[in-house]
């Protein structure tokens, strides 16, 4: 409805593109196996350079987040917890 609501969009879309968050679809997986119900999806399974190139930005989304809780963990030990 506005440029703000268009920039909030593309910002969203280039966060999921940059795989960013997609651990999340690794823990999906994952409680989906412990369940025993497989994932229901309308896409086709991924394959070839798309399947490689969906583990890659797996692999970077947590290797943020260890960097990420690293930083967290670091701080709250040391006392550096004021801005």
């Amino acid at each position: 409805n506005n440029y703000f609501a268009v920039f909030t969009f593309y910002v969203a879309m280039a966060v999921e593109f940059s795989g960013l968050m997609h651990f999340s679809y690794v823990i999906q997986l994952v409680v989906g196996q412990l369940a025993g119900k497989p994932i229901e999806s309308n896409e086709p399974p991924k394959t070839g350079g798309v399947l490689m190139f969906f583990w890659f930005r797996v692999i970077v989304s947590l290797a943020v987040l260890c960097f990420a809780l690293a930083v967290t963990l670091s701080a709250l030990f040391n006392g550096q917890t004021t801005i």
